[in-house]
């Protein structure tokens, strides 16, 4: 007897679908390991920390970098995931030619509060497995900002990171591809209420 196996997708499946209308705009998936993952809906507290850190950070970088706000990155042959916030090397097509892959991420960083679970773990594995060297979750259930570095492979055979420093509202944080520019986290995350 044969067991049934889900069906896994390539990013060119994937985007055929698209083409064919499978999704419709209001359908906000992405493509994680070959499988279709729902995004979860954005409430108010994760859109302004959102355009908080869309205006530190677009300050902070300037023309060192390329900043990208929910666009898609290549990760694999069946990985496209939509982080919230990817910081790129700058590239002379300006990505043009191609969505980001591994070689161009500096940082990626998710704003998580419905979809902590779900950052912590799939796209942290997934992350770490494509050899993203930093990951930053801010946490916006614990009020903390997450920082993953050292991706690695568990003897199972899954990726995590060696490293997970904790930052707190408080405080200031280094971002390691410019070592000079440090972010605020004051302005990032909103006063508790």
């Amino acid at each position: 007897m044969a067991i049934a196996t889900p069906k896994r997708f390539t990013i060119e499946e994937y985007h055929r679908l698209t083409e064919l209308g499978f999704f419709t705009e209001d359908d906000r998936v992405e493509l994680i390991g070959g499988e279709l993952f729902k995004m979860a809906a954005k409430g108010v507290l994760h859109e302004t920390c959102l355009r908080r850190l869309l205006r530190e950070l677009s300050q902070l970088i300037t023309e060192q970098a390329t900043l990208q706000c929910q666009s898609p990155i290549i990760l694999s042959q069946n990985s496209e995931p939509e982080p919230d916030f990817t910081i790129l090397k700058n590239r002379e097509d300006d990505y043009l030619s191609s969505h980001p892959t591994e070689e161009d991420i500096l940082l990626l960083i998710e704003i998580s509060d419905s979809s902590l679970e779900y950052d912590q773990e799939i796209k942290l594995m997934a992350y770490a497995e494509n050899h993203i060297k930093e990951y930053w979750i801010f946490n916006l259930i614990d009020r903390q900002l997450e920082c993953y570095s050292e991706p690695y492979q568990k003897h199972n055979q899954s990726f995590s990171y060696r490293q997970k420093l904790i930052f707190l509202p408080n405080e200031t944080v280094t971002l390691s591809c410019f070592p000079e520019l440090s972010l605020e986290l004051s302005k990032v995350f909103t006063p508790p209420v």
